[in-house]
């Protein structure tokens, strides 16, 4: 389901479209839906990853939600380098809707870190996504300067 189609769309604070695919902006959270076919890699992750940063800011937290209405890949050896240009991104999921996206999602899990990125639905990517930018950002504020 496009989050266009949810009934979260009209939450939506703004929304970005260029070749890649669609930004759909909330408070803390972008959900991203590319287009068919797109190869993300770092030779084109700025159309993306500067909308981010143009919205987001550079310290501002959120989270990033791949919603895999279509079919396309990633450099997944670049996610290091994705995560290096936005250092404010706290929380990433990816949604898969069919049985490609969904082994897609589970593949791009084991190139994470520290927790689980794929999900059944958009809902529950966006509940997972959320509450681990909340929470990250409630840390930031109760830790303390050097």
């Amino acid at each position: 389901m496009k989050i266009i189609e949810s009934d979260l769309s009209n939450q939506i604070v703004e929304f970005v479209q260029n070749k890649l695919g669609n930004i759909f902006f909330f408070n803390h959270i972008a959900v991203v839906e590319l287009n068919e076919g797109i190869h993300f890699s770092m030779k084109n992750a700025s159309l993306i990853l500067n909308e981010l940063k143009s919205y987001f800011g550079e310290t501002r937290p959120f989270g990033v939600i791949a919603n895999r209405v279509n079919s396309y890949s990633v450099d997944l050896l670049d996610t290091q380098k994705y995560r290096e240009n936005i250092k404010n991104l706290k929380s990433y999921g990816v949604v898969g809707h069919d049985l490609a996206s969904k082994m897609n999602a589970v593949i791009e899990n084991d190139f994470c870190l520290s927790e689980k990125v794929d999900h059944d639905t958009i809902y529950d990517a966006i509940n997972h996504v959320y509450n681990k930018v909340k929470n990250s950002e409630l840390f930031s504020l109760n830790q303390k300067s050097s």
